[in-house]
């Protein structure tokens, strides 16, 4: 994410719709900067990922890495184009691996929270993976698999004291159903991570631009832009809509699944993160754990981002959510989208 560029959003725009916004963002050297979040630590999103010997798809491969392998993260370095808005390759421990099939994670393991409000609290998971129980005990059958990143609803603490455990029950809406997540793996986030950003700042001076040919999602207070990031919108078949839209409803964590209305291409997600919605068929700006190659569309419609940026998006843009609450829908409410 970048932040207070000295670009107006007149010339912005109409950069935008010449089709010249790519070329002047390269020589501005924006381009770069955009390209992956700093980490220690990468997360293999699929299984078959290659080891280079240089950072090139031409290179020799020296070994495939395995689906949810965690690696250290040596450095970050230019290399052959991903897709064409990242040269970014991390070097690991024996070669190289293009940065758009690693998620940037972190351990942060995390003291306990022993009071959660009764309307439930947000939670982070804040390690590469964490495993979920059916039931607080450390040898309950598994539930699904959380990611970093990923945001939760917590309802309760529960203390087990006959092998003396301290669990977050988490509730999916979805499924309809509780999990069990070790404290030392989730943040519960306070509410004043919460709140509206800019508040001062006129409904009618903000506005949210998507330029689908650069893969740009840019906002402005008034004249000054405020924020911009890479990110990937809807791929063939499922592109993402232009035109004009408002940010009319949220959901800080959802379960975004399509299993039972389509035979190709299912994809179950819980938690995924800071979900800001501006169509009635779920299309929406939200934080993305399953990968990290922002430039290339690829998703289902929505606009995937890098899950701080998402979160930006969704503290920023109206309507703000209480901290009690986990969706709000207010027809006709919003931020102001160009989608073009």
């Amino acid at each position: 994410m970048i932040n207070n560029i000295k670009f107006s959003r007149r010339d912005f725009l109409k950069l935008s719709a010449s089709g010249a916004l790519g070329l002047v963002l390269s020589e501005l050297g924006i381009g770069s900067a955009l390209a992956a979040p700093p980490a220690s630590q990468g997360r293999i999103t699929w299984s078959g990922i290659p080891l280079y010997d240089a950072p090139a798809f031409s290179a020799k491969k020296i070994s495939l890495f395995g689906m949810d392998q965690v690696i250290s993260l040596k450095g970050e370095v230019e290399g052959e184009e991903g897709n064409p808005f990242n040269k970014a390759w991390f070097q690991v421990e024996g070669g190289y691996t293009y940065a758009g099939w690693l998620q940037p994670v972190e351990t942060k393991l995390q003291k306990p929270i022993y009071e959660i409000p009764a309307a439930g609290q947000l939670g982070e998971i804040t390690v590469p993976i964490s495993e979920t129980r059916l039931a607080p005990y450390t040898y309950s059958n598994n539930g699904y698999r959380l990611y970093y990143g990923t945001t939760h609803w917590v309802k309760k603490v529960v203390v087990t004291r006959d092998e003396k455990s301290i669990w977050y029950e988490i509730f999916d809406n979805h499924l309809k159903k509780s999990f069990y997540v070790p404290y030392y793996n989730m943040r519960i986030i306070p509410n004043e991570e919460l709140t509206l950003l800019s508040p001062d700042i006129p409904e009618s001076e903000k506005l949210i631009h998507v330029d689908l040919p650069t893969q740009m999602v840019t906002a402005f207070e008034g004249d000054t832009m405020v924020f911009s990031s890479r990110c990937s919108s809807g791929t063939k078949g499922t592109r993402t809509p232009t035109g004009e839209f408002l940010t009319y409803h949220k959901g800080p964590s959802v379960h975004m699944t399509n299993q039972g209305d389509a035979v190709n291409n299912i994809y179950d997600l819980p938690g995924v993160p800071w979900c800001t919605f501006f169509t009635g068929f779920g299309n929406a700006f939200h934080g993305t754990y399953w990968h990290n190659d922002y430039g290339r569309p690829r998703s289902h419609g929505c606009i995937n981002l890098p899950s701080e940026d998402a979160k930006w998006i969704y503290r920023w843009s109206r309507p703000n959510l209480p901290p009690d609450e986990d969706y709000l829908h207010l027809p006709g409410e919003g931020t102001r989208i160009q989608i073009v």
